[in-house]
């Protein structure tokens, strides 16, 4: 089975091009911010649903440079240095899920100083409003035919261009439907469960990380890195391994502080 030919360029206007992977982020952003209100609205994030709008844009621009810095230098620094020019060629592809959440947590941290919450309450209600953003942003590594999966006899494997002429797993529908719908189901539906603000944040990490750790198995290593530990480990599987204990972390300083991070409802 050909995996879809969709032309990563949705519209076209001289120079300018509004493409799908740009698209799929912004369509993100957008639920994220109804969802966000919708929180402000439960009482779980104490703020003006007028400071919304600042919160997606602190996370929005921390998030891309995070992503590209991490990609830059973690995933592929042994062609940037050469090519220097690049740097910020993002419509190329190039983003690293975990660098944009280092960088959504910096802009958060900024955003919740300002607005004097504890970091924690707008990291949790980041992680239950914008988990579903992880979707849209596969689907465009999906379009874009990048990150695919390895080779595979299963039925509903897919030849990508570029990719050789064997069918793979379609990785990115994988990691799109576990990463993002099931964990934002997850949780959304335990939203108003929890009672410490940190545990939405902690939760999300930990099963984030056991969701990628296995979905890693059938994805094709970054060409540029290749395995470790004998050639059975890839990168993104060591950054899930330490974010478990990362979420574990959040979860005890949470728990240690519950007492100034209890969720107290309007």
């Amino acid at each position: 089975m050909m995996a879809p030919n969709i032309d990563p360029v949705l519209i076209s206007l001289g120079p300018i091009q509004i493409r799908w992977y740009g698209l799929m982020y912004v369509i993100g952003f957008l639920n994220a911010g109804f969802l966000l209100k919708i929180l402000v609205k439960d009482g779980f994030l104490r703020v003006g649903k007028e400071k919304i709008d600042a919160m997606i844009t602190y996370a929005l621009i921390f998030m891309f440079i995070g992503a590209r810095l991490a990609y830059v230098f973690i995933y592929n620094w042994d062609y940037y240095q050469n090519n220097l020019g690049e740097l910020f060629s993002v419509w190329k592809g190039g983003l690293s899920f975990h660098g944009a959440v280092l960088g959504i947590a910096v802009g958060l941290f900024i955003f919740s100083r300002k607005n004097k919450i504890p970091l924690l309450q707008a990291t949790d209600a980041a992680v239950i409003a914008g988990t579903q953003g992880v979707f849209f942003g596969r689907m465009g590594n999906f379009i874009n035919h990048e990150l695919w999966g390895r080779t595979t006899d299963v039925p509903w494997g897919m030849v990508f261009p570029d990719a050789g002429p064997y069918p793979r797993h379609p990785s990115q529908l994988y990691e799109g439907i576990m990463e993002g719908i099931i964990l934002f189901t997850i949780l959304w539906l335990l939203r108003k469960r929890f009672t410490i603000y940190g545990q939405a944040t902690a939760l999300f990490f930990s099963v984030y990380a056991v969701f990628r750790f296995i979905i890693e198995f059938f994805r094709e290593a970054d060409s540029q890195l290749g395995y470790y530990f004998g050639g059975h480990v890839t990168m993104g599987q060591i950054l899930c391994f330490l974010q478990v204990f990362f979420g574990l972390g959040v979860f005890l300083y949470a728990k240690k502080n519950a007492a100034r991070l209890k969720v107290v409802r309007a």
